[in-house]
């Protein structure tokens, strides 16, 4: 059975816990002790990852870490219709990856502002990462316009979400336990709340399900 290596905060293991929920797989979910405990530093942890970083799993005799390759590994081996990562259409592969970077941006700014403020953080510098990440939640929100024009619902065309989207959604619907308001995102908040509606979705400490037309809110 896989086994998640999960911190319930992390909004990477909760792009992990999002996708074994869609793609319905059975897993096992192990507890790191991430804040105050720190035993994703332990020799122990290590031992599974040297970067001492969440997520990890382990699946068939294979250890494997990096949340977004954690996400195109459960799309190619647990997603026979290639719905979330269409192995055979390169355009859009190519796509997804580059939104895959750039959701790896969101982490390396939302994120670090979340630490700072949620967990006290104080060695990072919180101003500049509230401002790295109002300019990637422009370039998303004017993203997601320019596709409602044209009847495109997710990150990427086609009429089913992909991996684009589970990478980019935790940590901008956490954004704001960082003091990042999405208010000036309109079109960011409609694509929240429809990424809400996916068969499949689970809530995670810090966002509220809320009903149909409501963007969640944090705590």
């Amino acid at each position: 059975m896989l086994k998640l290596y999960d911190y319930e905060l992390s909004g990477n293991c909760y792009k992990i816990r999002l996708m074994l929920s869609f793609l319905d797989v059975v897993h096992s979910i192990e507890s790191v002790d991430f804040y105050p405990g720190a035993q994703h530093k332990s020799p122990a942890f290590l031992r599974l990852n040297p970067m001492g970083q969440l997520p990890v799993i382990e699946d068939a005799g294979m250890v494997l870490r990096d949340a977004q390759a954690i996400l195109i590994y459960l799309a190619a081996r647990y997603d026979s219709q290639g719905v979330w990562f269409p192995r055979d259409d390169p355009v859009r592969l190519g796509q997804i990856a580059q939104w895959l970077a750039f959701a790896d941006s969101i982490t390396a700014t939302a994120s670090v502002a979340r630490l700072h403020d949620g967990l006290l953080y104080s060695h990072v510098d919180s101003e500049a990462a509230r401002l790295g990440a109002h300019k990637l939640f422009r370039i998303l929100d004017e993203h997601l316009y320019f596709c409602e024009q044209v009847e495109q619902t997710w990150i990427c065309p086609g009429d089913q979400p992909t991996l684009a989207d589970i990478a980019c959604f935790p940590y901008v619907m956490l954004s704001e336990e960082g003091g990042i308001s999405r208010i000036d995102y309109p079109a960011l908040r409609r694509w929240c709340d429809r990424f809400k509606r996916i068969p499949g979705f689970v809530v995670m400490p810090g966002i509220f399900h809320a009903g149909p037309g409501l963007e969640a809110s944090t705590v």
